[in-house]
C-alpha cells in the first residue's frame, strides 16, 4: 500500500510540472506562431504588420528566456539583415514590408537598441558563443550617440537625431529599461549607466502631472532641469507609459516609484479601469484596459494571482508582449 501510495504521488507530482512546463511554454508558442515569419520578423499587427527593434528586441529577450535558441538566431538573423545600420552600429528602428525603401526612416530608437543589446548579453550567459561582443558593440553605440548630459542629469534620448531642441530634449520615460541598465553595468562595470538608473529615477520623481499625478508618453526636460509636457506630442498617460511600471518592478518591485501608478489604478476596479488618461485633460480613457495592460496593472498593485501567460484568441502584437513580459518579469523575481 505505502508502495502504491507513493508511486501515485510520484505521478501526480510529475503530471503536475509536466503540465505546468507545457503551459508555460503555450504562450511563446502562441506568440510566435501569431506574430513572427518563418525567417525571423516579429509584425506589429496593430500598426500596419510594420516591424521595429522594440518588437525584434521583445522576442529575443523571450526567446533566451523560454531557452530557444533557434528562434532567438532567426530573430538575430533578420534584425541584422534588415535593421543594422552598418554607419553607426545601431539599428533602423523601423520596416515597412512592402514599401520601396522599407527603412525610409533612418533614424534609431534607443529602446530598441538596448532590448536587442539586453537580449544578446543574457543569450551569451544562457548559450556563449559571440552574443557578447554584439552586445557590447550595441552598448557602446547607445552610449556615444543617445546618452548626454542635460539639465543636470544623465539621459538618454530617444532616438540619435531630433531629440534635442537646444533649449530642451523631449524624452520617453518608457525607454527607462532600469534592469538592463544594471544588468549593462554589472557586466562593463562601467558607471553611466548607474548613473542613467539614478537620474532616471529621480525624473520620475517629478514627472507628476494633473491630478492622476501620472507621467506623460513624452516628456521635455527643460535645461534648468525641470520637466514639462513635450511640445506637439500627446498629452496621455498611454501605451508608451503603461511600460514605466513594468519596468520599474522589474529592476525594484518594491521601488516607491510605483505608488502613483498603484494610487491612480486602485481607484478603479481590475477589469474596468481606463487603459488611459489624458493627464492634462484630466479625463479618463471611454473604454478599458484588457490583455497585456492589465498584466502591468496586476504586477504593480501585486495581485500576481491573476498573471499568466496565456494569451487572447484576438490580442494584438502589443498587448500580448507586455504580457508575456510582465510574467517573464514577474518569473524572474518570484
Amino acid at each position: 500500500m505505502k508502495v502504491m501510495r507513493f508511486w501515485r504521488q510520484w505521478m501526480l507530482c510529475f503530471m503536475v510540472m509536466f503540465f505546468s512546463a507545457q503551459a508555460a511554454a503555450d504562450g511563446w508558442s502562441t506568440y510566435k506562431s501569431r506574430f513572427m515569419s518563418s525567417d525571423g520578423r516579429i509584425s506589429d499587427t496593430a500598426n500596419n504588420n510594420v516591424s521595429h527593434t522594440e518588437g525584434q528586441g521583445y522576442g529575443m529577450l523571450l526567446a533566451v528566456a523560454h531557452d530557444d535558441r533557434v528562434t532567438f538566431d532567426l530573430l538575430w538573423q533578420w534584425t541584422r539583415s534588415h535593421l543594422s545600420n552598418p554607419q553607426n552600429d545601431l539599428f533602423y528602428w523601423r520596416y515597412t514590408p512592402g514599401a520601396a525603401d522599407p527603412v525610409a526612416d533612418k533614424n534609431n530608437a534607443s529602446d530598441g537598441d538596448v532590448l536587442i543589446a539586453w537580449a544578446l548579453q543574457r543569450a551569451a550567459q544562457k548559450w556563449g558563443g559571440d552574443y557578447q561582443q554584439a552586445s557590447d558593440r550595441i552598448q557602446r553605440a547607445v552610449i556615444k550617440l543617445n546618452v548626454i548630459d542635460y539639465g543636470g542629469h544623465r539621459v538618454m534620448l530617444p532616438g540619435a537625431q531630433g531629440f534635442n531642441k537646444t533649449s530642451y530634449v523631449v524624452l520617453n520615460p518608457s525607454y527607462f529599461l532600469f534592469a538592463a541598465w544594471r544588468e549593462f553595468a554589472d557586466h562593463s562595470h562601467l558607471r553611466i549607466w548607474n548613473e542613467l538608473i539614478d537620474d532616471g529615477m529621480a525624473l520620475l520623481g517629478d514627472m507628476h502631472f494633473g491630478k492622476t499625478g501620472l507621467p506623460l508618453d513624452w516628456v521635455a526636460l527643460n535645461a534648468d532641469g525641470s520637466v514639462a509636457p513635450a511640445l506637439g506630442y500627446s498629452n496621455r498617460f498611454s501605451y508608451d507609459a503603461i511600460r514605466i511600471p513594468l519596468n520599474i518592478w522589474w529592476y525594484d518591485p518594491q521601488s516607491l516609484r510605483l505608488v502613483p501608478f498603484q494610487r491612480v489604478w486602485q481607484g478603479s476596479p481590475r477589469l474596468t479601469t481606463p487603459a488611459w488618461y489624458d493627464v492634462l485633460g484630466n479625463t479618463p480613457a471611454p473604454y478599458n484596459m484588457e490583455g497585456g495592460l492589465v498584466a502591468v496593472r496586476d504586477l504593480t498593485l501585486n495581485q500576481t494571482r491573476y498573471l499568466n501567460d496565456r494569451l487572447a484568441p484576438d490580442q494584438n502584437y502589443f498587448s500580448a508582449s507586455l504580457q508575456l513580459l510582465t510574467w517573464m518579469a514577474y518569473q524572474e523575481k518570484r
